[in-house]
Parts: structure tokens; C-alpha cells; sequence
């Protein structure tokens, strides 16, 4: 029924959905639901060590045997700037007093990126797939995992982005429009340039490149799946969608805000990590607006507002919560994973039959 068999052909995979990543969401249960259920399944690995993705590869070759993605980022080593690091500190230390946890903890770099010990890691393991956000490792580590037989995906907000990676060696590309959740991919040029929207973005990508192109953003049922289809794209991934799904490891206030939320409650900020990410609006990130431009790299502003997070949580409030989310949340279904792909596959049959 599909249009395109590329990158089922690629992937070994029977539907062209892949779930995202989303470090911190999802779950090795949320993989293998995807996996078993003939899409992709994706695992977020930022802030994991060696012998944490060592317990989460066992976890989700426990859960499937099917193809499934391990996501990392590779953004560059940041340089920390105690004065841009101190201010941001003062203004938020009452957030803490408030919240009752303590001072703001000076900054830090609390994780590295794609480093020497994670690709060895991911030689030893050889898991099917590894994805990349933020841009590349270096020639030399994206060379090594294609000689070990790993199918390589990473992320491009632009054509010049996607001609790059496809350059690089990607097996395939991820077309990310701005209307996505979560972290933006730009890794080429200015932040401003990656904020193309996915309609045109996709098929732009797809007469740039010979690679299969996988539309993200803003796709929420089946009618999102066949438009990317017709655009070119030989596959959707899809994240928001995800987050409602009881494999998945969200707050329950973020599923709240999302099932109940509009598009026009998301925003794009750098200040829940330092680097533009798409979430839904909130008092934390709304306060600190004049600061937006101010932020402490990522992922040093993390590790200053990541108590914040926690107490948040614990507390049941969402006003210190980063809940990522694309501007299609309002559409978003509360089903298990399986079932949502099921639902999925079956929407996007209708609407194609229909063209």
C-alpha cells in the first residue's frame, strides 16, 4: 500500500513510521511497542553512559527483535562563561526559594556529547539503527559505525543541512519542520535559518538529496502521514504523538497540558537547555523571556535549570516542567503504542485510497 518501499527496505521495517527519540520519554516498553507493531522504535540516549545504553540495548532486544534506533546528540563542546552563568543563577534562585530546594547549583557541563567511549560502546553493541541530532560526530566515528553495518539517520532543519549529512554518509535524512517539538536539529549556519515549516521544507529536501527522506513535524493522524507522502517523503517520524501513550515515561501533568492544549500554547525557547527547543508555554519560560538571548550554552543551562524540572514534577505543577511538544498536540490520542500505530496505518490507508 505504500507508495514508497525505500526506507522499509532500509530499515527492514513493514510501516514507515518512525517514533522520535525523545530523550527522557521514551522507554525501552515504548520501543518495543513501536518495534513489534512494524514501525521504528526510537530511544533518546543523551546523558546515558556505556553501561547505561549497555542495560537499555538489553532492555529493548528483551522487548522485540525487530529494527530499532538508539538517538544521540552531537553538539560541540560548550564553552562555560561563569558571568552569563552567575546571572542566570540570580534570576533564578527564587524559583528555588519558592520551590523549597535549596540554592541554584553553579553550572556545569552535565554530559557530553557523542564522545570516543559511546562509539565504542556502539561497536561493541551494533545496535540497527543510530540516529543524530544537532549535526554529526566526527568522519572518522560516522565511518566506523557503516563499516560495522549500522544504518546512520540524522536530522536536517534545511536543504544545505540535508545535502551535508547526505554527504557525510546518512542512510537517510530527517526533514525536521519547525512546527516539531522538542530540540531543533540546526547545526549549519545561524539558528534563524532552521525555521522552515515542514510542508515546504520536505519536498525541497526530497529534490535535493538520492537518500529517503523522513518528514517530522506537525504530524499527528493520518492525514499528516499521506500529505508527507505525497510531499515525497518516504516516511513520517513522529514524537507528540508518542507522549500520550502509557509506555511512555511523561508526568502526568505533561500528557495533561498536551491532550488538552492548542498549538498556539507551544513555544520555541532556548531556555529550558540552552538550545531552541518547541514545548508548551509556561509561567518559568514566559518570566525569563528577557534572558532568551542569554542563556548559558547547552547544555550547561540544564544542569542549572534541571532541579527546577524535578521539584516541578514532584510537585505536580506545570510551571517548571520542560514538556516538549509540537505544535500538533492538540490532536493527540491516549492509546497504547501498538494501538496507535494500528490506528495510524489504518488512517493513512483511507486517505490514500481516497486520493
Amino acid at each position: 500500500m505504500w507508495p514508497k518501499t525505500d526506507l522499509l527496505d532500509l530499515l527492514g521495517i513493514d510501516h514507515p513510521i518512525v517514533q522520535a527519540p525523545m530523550a527522557g520519554s521514551t522507554t525501552p516498553a515504548l520501543v518495543g511497542a513501536v518495534s513489534n507493531a512494524g514501525g521504528l522504535g526510537s530511544l533518546g540516549c543523551a546523558r546515558q553512559t556505556p553501561d547505561g545504553l549497555r542495560a537499555i540495548n538489553a532492555d529493548i532486544r528483551k522487548a522485540t527483535n525487530r529494527p530499532f534506533n538508539l538517538n544521540f546528540f552531537a553538539h560541540e563542546e560548550p564553552n562555560l562563561d561563569p558571568a552569563a552563568a552567575e546571572e542566570m543563577r540570580e534570576r533564578l534562585a527564587p524559583y528555588y526559594k519558592e520551590l523549597g530546594i535549596g540554592e541554584v547549583p553553579q553550572a556545569t557541563v552535565p554530559y557530553a556529547g557523542f564522545d570516543d567511549a559511546i562509539l565504542e560502546t556502539m561497536l561493541d553493541l551494533r545496535p540497527p539503527v543510530i540516529s543524530f541530532h544537532f549535526g554529526l560526530p566526527d568522519d572518522a566515528a560516522v565511518q566506523a559505525l557503516k563499516e560495522a553495518g549500522v544504518i546512520l539517520i540524522a536530522s536536517a532543519t534545511t536543504v544545505a543541512e540535508a545535502k551535508l549529512l547526505e554527504s557525510s554518509g546518512m542512510d537517510a535524512i530527517i526533514a525536521q519542520g519547525y512546527e516539531a517539538g522538542g530540540h531543533r536539529g540546526t547545526f549549519a549556519g545561524p539558528m534563524e535559518t532552521g525555521t522552515v515549516s515542514t510542508f515546504p521544507l520536505v519536498p525541497q529536501v526530497v529534490d535535493a538529496v538520492d537518500v529517503p527522506v523522513i518528514a517530522a513535524g506537525g504530524i499527528a493522524d493520518g492525514r499528516g502521514i499521506a500529505a508527507a507522502l505525497a510531499l515525497g517523503a518516504s516516511g513520517v517520524q513522529m514524537g507528540t504523538a508518542f507522549l500520550t501513550c502509557p509506555e511512555a515515561s511523561v508526568h502526568a501533568v505533561w500528557q495533561k497540558q498536551i491532550l488538552e492544549g492548542q498549538a498556539e500554547d507551544t513555544m520555541v525557547t532556548a531556555l529550558s537547555s540552552g538550545r531552541p527547543a518547541r514545548l508548551v508555554r509556561n509561567r518559568l519560560y514566559n518570566e525569563l523571556a528577557d534572558l532568551e538571548h542569554d542563556a548559558p550554552p547547552f547544555p550547561v543551562h540544564y544542569s542549572l535549570v534541571a532541579p527546577l524540572r524535578t521539584a516541578g514534577g514532584s510537585q505536580d505543577t506545570p510551571d517548571f516542567q520542560a514538556m516538549y511538544a509540537g505544535q500538533a498536540m492538540a490532536m493527540n490520542r491516549a492509546m497504547p503504542a501498538a494501538e496507535l500505530i494500528e490506528t495510524l496505518v489504518a488512517e493513512t490507508r483511507d486517505v490514500l485510497s481516497k486520493l
